[in-house]
């Protein structure tokens, strides 16, 4: 057990939500503490707190205090380390903000290392695009191996996604395959194994795993190849099972202001006139949890795309969740987005 600098991880009650994620993303703590000007503790926030709002309807710039937890569970000053370390096995926890008798924080005990748990769930890599939008780069690179910071971006991925237990990887490839397969090899080096699904043809976001050798027996996680984030996959899996989807799609928050007052009209009449607003959305992410059950529905051997897959399981009226992402994340779409992502490695990857 330790104890942490704890100013670098509070914000104060009028910080947004927006204001918690950026510690969240750069403190990497998994905690977030809302304190007064006088350092009292006003509550305490976690990744799940700000899922939970945005799936109640909050946003991203919404009150901090809107999805706080106002009653945590705190130790005292005078208490010993003993007792603070049962106030957390009792509940669970990993981290404890420590008052003072005038409630005023003055430290977070937390527990430092952890034993991460295997987990057997396959994670299939999507890794076949042509990357037009990146050319010139990517005539004789294929965008999952464009660097990054010091590596590649698949192998920042692939690093991320072994840390929180995952060994069972498949990377499906096509354009400039071999240049993927001749870096990462069988995955020893990462502790992870690879199978290599090779599409003779572009088959979509959801047709490769048509390829897979075997039904899993476990819900796997699917993912674009030329995404930079931070994503908590054990949580994802967790959402998954907690709402018995067979399909869940990670969904990022998505803000556009129109520059002009909008108008409703009936008829000849208006009915209201609201100067620049803001609509809000929720984007597809490009990250999915798919049950096994899922993909007797994905055609054999043909393009395929992941909405397709979605959209004809609504259809059916089968569970198709959406898993709002809190951690950072960045579609490497474009030059600036590229440019962006370099930029964004140091704070986010070191």
């Amino acid at each position: 057990m330790d104890l942490f600098d704890w100013p670098a991880i509070s914000i104060e009650e009028n910080a947004t939500i927006r204001d918690a994620l950026t510690v969240l993303d750069q403190q990497a703590m998994q905690i977030v503490l809302v304190v007064s000007e006088e350092r009292c503790l006003l509550g305490t926030v976690t990744d799940g707190d700000i899922r939970r709002g945005l799936l109640r309807g909050e946003t991203l710039d919404s009150s901090i205090k809107l999805v706080a937890n106002a009653t945590p569970t705190v130790g005292l000053d005078s208490e010993t380390e003993m007792v603070w370390h049962q106030h957390m096995k009792r509940r669970s926890l990993r981290h404890l903000p420590i008052l003072n008798d005038r409630k005023q924080v003055v430290g977070l005990y937390y527990r430092k290392t952890q034993v991460t748990p295997r987990r057997q769930n396959p994670v299939v890599l999507m890794l076949g695009g042509l990357g037009m939008r990146l050319r010139p780069l990517t005539e004789t690179i294929p965008k999952p191996m464009l660097p990054v910071g010091n590596q590649p971006i698949l192998e920042t991925i692939v690093k991320h996604i072994a840390d929180q237990g995952f060994t069972e990887f498949y990377f499906c490839i096509n354009y400039l395959g071999d240049k993927i397969r001749q870096y990462f090899g069988d995955g020893e080096k990462w502790g992870i194994h690879i199978t290599y699904i090779e599409e003779s043809k572009p088959m979509g976001t959801a047709g490769a795993l048509s390829l897979l050798p075997e039904l899993p027996g476990l819900p796997l996680i699917v993912m674009n190849g030329d995404l930079l984030t931070k994503i908590d996959f054990r949580s994802l899996l967790d959402f998954h099972a907690e709402h018995q989807n067979c399909v869940t799609t990670c969904v990022r928050e998505y803000s556009h202001q129109v520059p002009y007052g909008v108008i409703e009209m009936e008829g000849p009449y208006i009915n209201q006139l609201v100067e620049k607003p803001v609509y809000r959305y929720f984007v597809n992410a490009g990250i999915y949890c798919l049950s096994p059950e899922v993909l007797s529905s994905i055609p054999q051997d043909s393009f395929y795309d992941m909405p397709t897959l979605v959209d004809a399981l609504i259809e059916e009226d089968r569970k198709t969740g959406g898993f709002p992402l809190t951690e950072y994340w960045m579609d490497i779409g474009h030059i600036p987005d590229y440019e962006q992502a370099q930029a964004d490695y140091e704070v986010y990857f070191k």
